[in-house]
């Protein structure tokens, strides 16, 4: 069957055209997927890139649930105009410990990956309760009910260690069994600025271009 009979075939077969529609689809996928797989760099931690404590981990799951990464991306590209502005560019070997990744699409708002020590604990307090105090031309919500809730209060940081070290992440027995004690007296708010703090810290400023 020379190519223009078997086009005009799957142009009249409608199950035959998904189906081949489908195959070139998944060859094209495996063809992007498969080779990120087996990449080393994209499973290797850098040399300061370290699992998130619990207090982090539980600002990164609030940075989820208010959905800071509609307005917020965490990917610096390699572009002159990107990095001047926000930083060193971002590296695979920073996000080996994100599930998921929250690099984020659109940028209402500034790229956050290097906010990590730019600002004090206290900016980032009153930032967060009340944007328009620090930046007044910010279209920034306020999430004053952070400060108000326990960063505890779910009860499952030991359940996502846990998990996590199932996936691979480095905790010890001495960090799963010490996570409820780090979030005591903790809130919401202390845990999403530690979250902000550790952004970006695992790339050596040193190492800059």
């Amino acid at each position: 069957m020379n190519g223009v009979g078997l086009h005009k075939k799957l142009e009249e077969n409608t199950g035959l055209l998904i189906f081949g529609i489908l195959l070139v689809s998944a060859i094209g996928g495996l063809v992007q997927i498969l080779p990120s797989l087996f990449q080393d760099s994209l499973m290797t931690p850098g040399e300061n890139t370290r699992v998130y404590a619990p207090l982090e981990l539980v600002g990164r799951d609030l940075y989820i649930r208010e959905a800071c990464s509609t307005c917020h991306s965490q990917q610096i590209r390699s572009i002159l105009a990107e990095v001047e502005r926000y930083g060193p560019y971002s590296r695979s070997s920073e996000f080996v410990y994100d599930r998921p990744f929250l690099w984020g699409s659109k940028r209402t708002g500034p790229d956050l990956h290097r906010i990590g020590g730019k600002y004090t604990d206290v900016w980032h307090e009153i930032h967060l309760t009340d944007p328009r105090a620090v930046v007044p031309d910010s279209i920034m919500p306020a999430y004053p009910w952070l400060a108000e809730r326990e960063a505890g209060a779910d009860g499952d940081i030991v359940a996502k260690l846990t998990a996590l070290r199932t996936l691979g992440h480095p905790y010890t027995d001495e960090d799963i069994a010490g996570a409820d004690a780090a979030l005591e007296g903790m809130t919401e708010l202390d845990a999403i600025i530690a979250y902000l703090q550790m952004l970006g810290t695992a790339f050596g400023r040193e190492e800059a271009p």
